[in-house]
């Protein structure tokens, strides 16, 4: 009888990785990135109006904001493999249903890929929490943009390409790109997360963890970190489409400047490099006052549109500077028996952004150009600064060292 010769890779799955988790982060990127330059203009010929634009965000901001806090609740009842299945589901469904170009279908598609990104956000985050150790947090944040720079950087710029030669053409790209990283999630049988001790009662209610959450001022520091950089990201990418089309630059030049900036993914491990040998706290405190500075220009230099272009690109340079190092003050301080409770929480920083960005440009655009928002944005980026001097100065260090041999 011949003996069953089983790779040892089927029987027992490797542990996820830095690597691994960065992979999955750039097949992501390649489906998002494509579309983040995309949806805009979709919007705009959809609605004509930057007014009905913010509304539109507005609303789907709150749709996105209820179903990130119902994740936990639904892995109580559901496996968070299928939890995350269904998020990258409803991407692929979002982007064919834009690919029609029907207005309602493309603020319907819109829907379901911000629900997609804040469901895989809260798993991604929680399979992260139970895989990756706390000193390894950085690398993996700059592992992660590392591979995700290709998708970040070329996918503008070839969307706006594609939507002009053949609006369905980046959507069905974006679709294909979400069923690739499905079936590497799958490929990488994560499962449910680690049992860390066995249950003796069912997990709260995650709206429960809200009053913990506001006990902590770290978490609340990190979140009001997470909130404001994202918030500089939607003004970057939703409002320069709108300022550029308006004073005519052209529809296309938006996709370029995003590809550009994106660019800039390449040299975040010289941007870990750079954090390490200073502090996560003058990394954040530098991203901040550089981005804010940079954002108010902008808006200020709107008579010559390409000054503020230039500046906003270079904010966005910082914006990555936060994309490294801004997130981790709230992981750093997560603990581990509310991994799943909190990382909903951590994640709802792209839904209250998507809340506040579209609602207060709303309110800007009543008495004043979309100058106006960049303006805004620029005055949340130094507020952020000004709070972030409150962090602590050896934050993310390692608290065990081995003394040197007398």
């Amino acid at each position: 009888m011949h003996e069953r010769r089983i790779p040892e890779w089927l029987r027992h799955a490797p542990a996820p990785g830095v690597r691994g988790f960065a992979t999955l982060a750039g097949t992501e990127a390649v489906a998002r990135g494509i579309l983040i330059s995309v949806f805009p203009l979709a919007m705009y010929n959809a609605l004509q109006d930057a007014q009905l634009i913010s509304e539109a965000y507005f609303l789907v901001g709150i749709l996105s904001l209820a179903v990130g806090l119902m994740v936990p609740f639904t892995t109580r009842y559901l496996p968070r493999r299928w939890v995350y299945v269904i998020g990258a589901s409803f991407f692929v469904t979002g982007s064919l249903l834009a690919a029609t170009g029907d207005p309602l279908a493309v603020v319907f598609g819109l829907g379901l890929n911000t629900m997609s990104t804040v469901i895989t956000f809260v798993c991604f985050n929680a399979y992260v929490m139970d895989y990756i150790a706390k000193v390894q947090l950085g690398r993996l944040e700059t592992s992660r943009l590392f591979y995700s720079a290709a998708g970040w950087t070329v996918g503008p710029a070839l969307g706006v390409f594609l939507y002009s030669w053949w609006s369905p053409a980046p959507f069905f790209i974006a679709a294909c790109a979400a069923f690739s990283m499905l079936s590497l999630f799958l490929w990488m049988r994560l499962g449910n997360g680690k049992l860390i001790t066995k249950a003796t009662r069912p997990p709260a209610n995650p709206l429960a963890y809200l009053p913990r959450f506001a006990g902590q001022p770290r978490l609340i520091a990190g979140w009001i970190f997470a909130v404001i950089r994202s918030a500089g990201w939607w003004v970057y990418i939703v409002y320069l489409p709108i300022y550029a089309i308006e004073n005519g630059l052209g529809d296309r030049i938006a996709g370029i400047v995003l590809s550009m900036s994106n660019a800039a993914l390449f040299i975040t491990p010289l941007m870990l490099r750079w954090m390490q040998k200073h502090s996560i706290r003058y990394a954040v405190r530098t991203g901040f006052v550089t981005a804010g500075c940079l954002f108010s220009i902008a808006g200020l230099a709107a008579g010559w549109p390409w000054v503020t272009v230039l500046a906003l690109v270079g904010g966005s340079f910082f914006l990555i500077l936060l994309d490294v190092s801004g997130g981790l003050p709230f992981l750093l301080a997560v603990k581990p028996s509310e991994r799943t409770e909190m990382a909903a929480v951590y994640a709802s920083f792209r839904d209250v952004s998507g809340i506040l960005t579209p609602g207060t440009a709303w309110l800007v655009l009543l008495f004043a150009p979309v100058s106006g928002v960049f303006v805004a944005s620029g005055a949340s980026l130094l507020a952020a600064w000004a709070l972030s001097s409150k962090l602590h100065p050896r934050l993310g260090r390692a608290r065990i060292t081995i003394a040197p041999a007398e």
